[in-house]
């Protein structure tokens, strides 16, 4: 803004000096035309003066001859010359004509070539010093006796005009001066407002909405800087909002449950979430502002954006996408994001993963299948023995006996069985709350032990409790967690062939306590450890049904465990054994 300040400063000083120089211009040009004109109307009127004179004073002779030139000469400023009628200098007032060489020559050539013709003339003969001549005619009895001729040099006027130009030119100085501070002042003061406004400006256009400018004025300029004021101030509430809207929309965007994809109208991928990146595992700087058909590598995904971009309506749409070593289902929400004047802006698809609902759905399927074979078979038993005992066998002493035992076998099956599946409903829906106090795990794993005796002999496999001598104390309720080592111990000692062996080792970490059973058994696949929490899951349904297992038992084990906020964990080598892990908290009220 320093350059537009000079400029117009240079154009302010540029201005007054034309326009002085012109007026000096002028002023000397009139001075000098009115000192010419004076000079020429004085010499008029002397030389028509002395003309007069000498004709009523008896002509140029009587003139010459009483000697009044000598009290004439003194009076005039300039030279007087009578000359005769055939141009013969009779009188000269120049005491030395060395001044002017060629002055006769002059005065007789005005004389000869236009004094004959006309009674009073003018003539100015040009030269180093400029020289003006007026001359009048002499008439004695009505004809031409001579001519007065006054004469003088014009230098005077150079000197006057030099002085004055001199006094123009300091004058002019002078004004200049004033008129640079007094511009200089007066450009500061416009100036300044539309500086600031500027800067204000160009720091608008930056983005900086916090910049202000002062409003010290009331005119014009004052009116910019309040309105420049305002649009900045109406800026930031704008960009303010804009940023608040921007940061909730991208909080939104990249913390919604769902993949979210973006194309515009061209085709190009402008936008994913973090969650779209993390189910599809891409990378932004590859995916990103690529044609989405070669990015994106499912067909049926692509054919439902060619559908979209095709048809322009809104897609709805279950998919199963494989995605590394799984396959995921995901529901797919397309829709076209058409403007305010029907213009064609691209497409938003929503993924949302569906997956762990497709396998809760398949699970509740499963259960329900489970279950109906679960109660079907006791069931099953009970009417057909109790059909066949209305039909004559109640006679038999021996034979209603043994059915009425398998009956009773049955129920009591079918009841455990309901009771299972109503604890585990209740954990489920969080109605169960623990008793929790101090447990010690080694006194518990030594019940177990005596209550699996006669079942330990049975199949002849040993169980060895490896613990330290002191109690190792945990938080819980005790009949729980008696419960789920019963379940994993019986559960050892069922699989494991005769002849084999079950150890359990209690280890003490800082804050928690790990107990480990495993077991010399059959062991279990490796693609069936993940099912081995579902209800009714059973790896050799047969077997295990013989074995007079629900089926629902590692399902309450689990739970129990993740009410005591604890965690459970097993491994398996088929044919080899399976070892399960379960970590609890360690109580510290137990050490007083």
């Amino acid at each position: 803004m320093t350059t537009y300040r000079k400029k117009l400063l240079y154009t302010l000083i540029m201005l007054v000096m034309v326009v002085m120089m012109a007026v000096g211009f002028l002023l000397g040009h009139l001075f000098k035309s009115y000192y010419i004109k004076t000079f020429n109307e004085r010499i008029q009127n002397e030389t028509f003066f002395i003309s007069t004179y000498i004709q009523e004073h008896g002509g140029i002779t009587s003139f010459l001859e009483e000697g009044k030139t000598a009290k004439l000469t003194p009076l005039l400023d300039s030279n007087l010359t009578i000359l005769s009628a055939s141009g013969e200098i009779l009188y000269d007032s120049t005491s030395s004509n060395e001044l002017h060489k060629n002055h006769a020559n002059i005065l007789r050539k005005i004389i000869l070539e236009k004094g004959l013709k006309q009674e009073e003339g003018y003539e100015v003969i040009e030269g180093e010093s400029d020289l003006h001549y007026y001359w009048k005619t002499i008439e004695k009895d009505g004809e031409i006796e001579g001519f007065v001729v006054h004469s003088n040099e014009i230098e005077a006027i150079h000197q006057v005009n030099k002085q004055m130009w001199q006094i123009l030119i300091i004058c002019l100085g002078v004004a200049l001066i004033i008129i640079l501070m007094l511009a200089s002042k007066i450009t500061s003061y416009y100036t300044r407002p539309i500086e600031e406004a500027t800067m204000a400006a160009i720091e608008l256009a930056k983005g900086n909405y916090r910049t202000r400018t002062f409003e010290q004025h009331s005119d014009e300029t004052g009116m910019l800087t309040t309105s420049l004021n305002i649009l900045a101030r109406n800026l930031q509430e704008t960009e303010t909002a804009r940023e608040m809207n921007q940061d909730r929309l991208e909080t939104l965007v990249e913390n919604i449950g769902s993949g979210v994809l973006l194309i515009d109208s061209k085709g190009y991928t402008t936008l994913i979430n973090r969650e779209f990146k993390k189910s599809f595992g891409v990378n932004s700087a590859t995916f990103l502002f690529q044609v989405f058909y070669s990015v994106i590598k499912d067909k049926e995904v692509i054919s439902i954006i060619e559908e979209i971009f095709r048809t322009e309506k809104t897609i709805k749409r279950q998919v199963k996408i494989p995605l590394a070593i799984e396959r995921k289902h995901f529901e797919i929400y397309g829709a076209p994001i058409i403007g305010t004047h029907d213009e064609w802006k691209g497409i938003l698809l929503i993924f949302h993963d569906i997956t762990e609902l497709k396998r809760l759905e398949q699970m509740r399927k499963d259960f329900v299948a489970n279950v109906s074979h679960e109660l079907r078979t006791p069931i099953t038993s009970i009417k057909g023995f109790s059909e066949t005992l209305l039909d004559g066998a109640l006679k038999d002493e021996k034979t209603l006996k043994h059915f009425l035992s398998i009956i009773l076998k049955e129920s009591d099956r079918l009841q455990e069985l309901i009771q299972e599946l109503l604890n585990l409903s209740k954990m489920e829906q969080q109605e169960f709350v623990l008793k929790t106090g101090v447990v010690d795990i080694t006194n518990v794993l030594g019940d177990i032990q005596e209550m699996l005796i006669g079942k330990l002999k049975e199949k002849e496999v040993s169980l060895e409790i490896k613990a330290s001598s002191k109690p190792v104390f945990i938080e819980g309720e005790s009949d729980r967690i008696k419960q789920v080592f019963i379940n994993l111990i019986t559960n050892a000692l069922t699989y494991t062939p005769n002849g084999g062996w079950v150890t359990v080792n209690v280890t003490e970490n800082e804050q928690t306590v790990d107990i480990i059973v495993q077991d010399s058994g059959i062991g279990i696949e490796e693609k069936e450890l993940p099912r081995i929490f579902e209800r009714f899951y059973r790896i050799d349904k047969a077997r295990s049904r013989d074995s007079g297992g629900t089926g629902i038992g590692l399902a309450i084990v689990k739970h129990i465990i993740e009410v005591h906020k604890g965690k459970i964990k097993v491994e398996s080598t088929p044919g080899s054994g399976t070892t399960f892990t379960v970590t609890l908290n360690k109580s510290l009220k137990g050490k007083v």
